[in-house]
């Protein structure tokens, strides 16, 4: 199915959808990004409910279809039921947002995230565990808005640190000196998120952090595969 009729799809499936459901869902919108899940091959993140700022002090959400997840997925399941799964993520991202509108301290807690993440990318002091309070999709590994963060604890200053993406090893080369926290902004990947992937490279806490502030630092690197 290409991205005009998906398009016209999603149209007549949020047609069926009761007023009700909608209250606060400013917009769906499709997409023809690729999005792979951040840890599992094979796997793509086919619709997303991303929350937005309303009028006043409502709660507003954003659902996102990723037409090109879905191509993916039909390429791997040829006998993919095109209607059905979009129904089916369509409904869930629903749930979604109902599920933000009736946690609002959980939505307060991701506006500060998303207000966290655009001092770091202004360069601004931010609080280095702000992502956290993001959305949590996997262990270790949280999304705030566009932007993934995987988080790797070392015991030990360390030449470099790995991680997974999509079922793909990686490696990121470190510098000794370098401060921790330290937030790796990677580059180079095959198929990486919609924003920007940052490994977010933290010691192992100590009594110690109690009675000193913690130093960032934030770095971008191009990443290699192991061994190479």
């Amino acid at each position: 199915m290409d991205l005009r009729a998906f398009e016209r799809l999603i149209r007549r499936l949020a047609a069926d959808i009761p007023e009700d459901y909608l209250d606060g869902v400013a917009a769906i919108d499709v997409s023809p990004r690729t999005v792979p899940h951040p840890v599992s091959p094979d796997v793509f993140t086919l619709g997303e409910c991303i929350p937005v700022h309303g009028e006043g002090d409502t709660i507003a959400s954003r659902i996102v279809l990723y037409h090109g997840s879905f191509r993916a997925v039909a390429l791997l399941r040829p006998d993919l039921d095109w209607r059905n799964e979009a129904w089916e993520t369509l409904t869930h991202e629903i749930r979604h947002h109902l599920e933000w509108r009736a946690n609002a301290d959980a939505l307060e807690d991701y506006d500060w995230a998303a207000d966290q993440n655009f001092a770091r990318m202004e360069g601004r002091a931010f609080d280095p565990l702000f992502y956290r309070s993001g959305e949590k999709i996997a262990d270790g590994v949280w999304k705030v808005e566009d932007d993934v963060f995987l988080e790797r604890i070392l015991k030990r200053p360390a030449d470099e640190v790995s991680f997974t993406w999509h079922g793909q090893d990686y490696v990121v080369d470190l510098e000794r000196e370098q401060r921790r926290p330290l937030f790796v902004v990677v580059e180079g990947m095959t198929g990486g998120p919609v924003g920007e992937l940052v490994v977010v490279v933290r010691r192992k806490a100590s009594v110690l952090d109690l009675f000193r502030r913690a130093q960032l630092q934030e770095v971008r690197k191009r990443v290699r595969r192991p061994g190479a």
